[in-house]
Parts: C-alpha cells; structure tokens; sequence
C-alpha cells in the first residue's frame, strides 16, 4: 500500500520527532545531575554542622574531655568538612562548617547545649 501524494514528504518525521524528544530529554537530566547532586552534598554539610555542634557541645558540658572547638574541628575533618567558625557560650556551642562542591562553596550553620528552661504560659 503506497501513501497519497500529500503525505509523501512526511515519511520519517516521527523517527525524527522521538530522536529530537530523547535528546531534549538527555540535555535536561545532564543538566540537572550537578544540580541534585549539591542537594545531597547540601545535606552532609548541614550533618557535619550538626556533629561538630554536638561534639562540641559534649565536650563544654564535660561529658567528654577535650577543648570544644578542637573536638567540633575534628566532627567536622570526620565528615569532609571544614570548621571555620566555633563560639562557646557556657555550655552552648555554634558552629559554622563550609565544604566546596564543583565550584560553590556550601555553608551550614548549627548551635548545640542543653535546653533552655521551659516557656512559661501566660
């Protein structure tokens, strides 16, 4: 079975259309690999912030010995991170960690020590 005349010149275009839909399709996943792979790197930062919070936290509380901010140093090396701020107020610790990742420099910020007392109602 032959095609009419008026279809002649469209034979092959839906090879063309699926080849031009997978290559769209490849261009956005190859760019938005980096973009979520921040989003996890982003993530162990925030973690690392946390650990050296806590372990800096621990050791002003005296629950480990130590200095707080050396201990926090060391939380942060542990997970690929970088201390590049600790602050000890009495038994509360803040850190700031940063990590670089592909050319962006990824910051977190954590505070760490025993609770405060308990808000009182009105």
């Amino acid at each position: 079975m032959t095609a009419p005349a008026w279809m002649a010149g469209e034979r092959g275009s839906g090879s063309v259309l699926a080849v031009a839909v997978v290559g769209a399709v490849a261009a956005v996943t190859l760019l938005l690999l980096p973009i979520l792979g921040l989003l996890t790197i982003g993530q162990s930062v925030r973690a690392a912030a946390d650990a050296s919070a806590l372990a800096g936290a621990d050791t002003a509380a005296g629950l480990v010995p130590g200095v707080p901010c050396e201990l926090a140093q060391r939380a942060a090396d542990l997970n690929s991170a970088r201390l590049v701020a600790c602050t000890v107020d009495g038994l509360v610790v803040t850190v700031t960690v940063t990590r670089d990742a592909g050319g962006f420099v990824l910051t977190s910020r954590a505070r760490a020590g025993p609770p405060g007392p308990p808000d009182q109602p009105d």
